[in-house]
Formats: C-alpha cells, sequence, structure tokens
C-alpha cells in the first residue's frame, strides 16, 4: 500500500464516530508514527551488524554448522512418501515486522538448515535496510536445487505466502511452487493434538525433543527488537532474534529427524 493510499485510509478511520478536533489528533499522530517507521527503513547509511558478513548494502549473512548424525536417506512423515536423500532437505524460517501478515509484512530475516556432508549448515540472512532485500531474495533462491524439498513449520500458511509476494513486489519469480513443502506442523497435529496443550514449536521442544531456551527472545518481540536496532538503540536484542531463529531451524531439523523414518 503507497503511502496516499495508507493516508486516505487513516482519514477515513480517523474521521468516524469522532469529533473533528480528535479526529485531526488521531490523524496527526498516526501520520507521523507511519512516517517515522518509513524514515527508518530507507535509513543510509545502513547500520552495522550485530553479526555475521556483509553480502551487500543492508544484507548480511550468519553462518554456523554442527556435526550431524542424520541417515543418509530418510522416509518423511505422511502417507506413501519415498525415501529422500537427507541433502535434498531444506528448512526454513523467517523473521518478520509484524505476526499477522497480509500487505506491508516484511521479512527481515531469512534462515535455512541444510545437511552438507556430515554436517548440518545454518545459514541466516538478515536485513540492516530495505535496499538489501533483492539480494536476500535472490541468495534464499540460489541455495536451492532444482529437486530440493522444503520444510518448514507453519510454512505453507504464514512464511511461504509472506516471501511469494515479497518475490511479486521485487518483480522476481519466487521459488516455492516449483519444488514441494512438508510442513511439518500437520503432522505434529495429526499425532499430538488433542494429547499436548497445543502444537506450537516450543511445546514440541519440551515434549518431544527434550530442548531447553536459556535466554530466548519470544518470536513475538523480534519485530521490536529489528525497530530498536533501526534506530539506534543497541544490537543485543537483534542478536538474541538472530539466536532466536537459528534455534528455530535447528529444532525444525531435528523434528524432521525425530518424525521420519530411516530408509
Amino acid at each position: 500500500m503507497s503511502l496516499a493510499e495508507r493516508l486516505r485510509v487513516l482519514q477515513e478511520q480517523a474521521g468516524r464516530g469522532a469529533s473533528p478536533r480528535s479526529s485531526a489528533d488521531a490523524l496527526s499522530l498516526q501520520l507521523r508514527r507511519l512516517l517515522g517507521v518509513r524514515a527508518l527503513l530507507r535509513q543510509r547509511p545502513p547500520l552495522a551488524a550485530p553479526a555475521g558478513t556483509r553480502l551487500a548494502d543492508g544484507l548480511y549473512l550468519v553462518e554456523t554448522s554442527w556435526p550431524s548424525v542424520a541417515p543418509e536417506h530418510l522416509r518423511l512423515p505422511g502417507p506413501d512418501t519415498a525415501a529422500v536423500a537427507r541433502e535434498r532437505l531444506v528448512c526454513f524460517d523467517t523473521e518478520t515486522t509484524g505476526l499477522a501478515g497480509g500487505v506491508g509484512t516484511k521479512a527481515f530475516m531469512l534462515g535455512c538448515a541444510q545437511w552438507q556432508g556430515d554436517r548440518l549448515v545454518v545459514r541466516q540472512l538478515y536485513l540492516t535496510a530495505l535496499m538489501g532485500e533483492a539480494t536476500m531474495l535472490d541468495t534464499f533462491a540460489a541455495w536451492l536445487a532444482p529437486d530440493s524439498i522444503l520444510v518448514s513449520y507453519n510454512g505453507r500458511s504464514y512464511d511461504a505466502p509472506l516471501l511469494k509476494g515479497r518475490y511479486r513486489m521485487q518483480r522476481r519469480e519466487h521459488p516455492f511452487d516449483s519444488r514441494p513443502h512438508l510442513d511439518l506442523l500437520h503432522a505434529v497435529r495429526r499425532l499430538y493434538r488433542g494429547v499436548w496443550a497445543n502444537c506450537r514449536l516450543a511445546t514440541v521442544e519440551r515434549e518431544l525433543l527434550g530442548i531447553v531456551r536459556e535466554d530466548d527472545l519470544p518470536g513475538a518481540q523480534a519485530p521490536a527488537a529489528w525497530l530498536s536496532f533501526l534506530r539506534g538503540e543497541g544490537s543485543r536484542d537483534l542478536g538474541r532474534v538472530i539466536e532466536h531463529n537459528r534455534q528455530d531451524l535447528k529444532s525444525l531439523a531435528a523434528l524432521l529427524l525425530r518424525l521420519g523414518t530411516t530408509a
């Protein structure tokens, strides 16, 4: 939505059921907030990043890896699934500017976990300015082979649609429809709905994987941490978002191994 369109919507909202003075005050406040966020997102020059390697203006990469004992082939959860080589599996996850999705929501962090040889490699791309978004999307697409299988947790409903929209906004073809996409949330719901209080990833970690996070920044606080970084208020919480996203990816890979079976 353009700034002019947003302004028109704010004017309409402010004029409903309020006095002219209060409507004007509300409109002024919302407009200042909108312009403030817009200025932050267009900030020049890009801010210094808390970690990683600079790939382009406004874009950084953090890469880590661990030894892995994953079998060379896995039979994925689901009916009548064939065994696949572990290198084809690409777990991905985003951190975004809003949890509701929709027009205007952007992914400021995009990570993936992949088996390479005997190691699990986690690569995370994150933005310090929106000028890096196109390169971020291109880089993620380049990581995917033609036969890659995408793996996510609630990615079919949230991450993939959001990223498709961002690829379209950048006038690029997205890499999703041409590749299989396994959303492990559906497999967890089939097995544990009614057994656990809910099927959130944090519950899966606790009940199934035995993972307890320390000093974890909840995903709901990630947008505020990124905006605070853009305002120059420090990078500590953005570093915690990187760690949160990294653990999400490691947990996703561990869950895939737990739910799949050795071929």
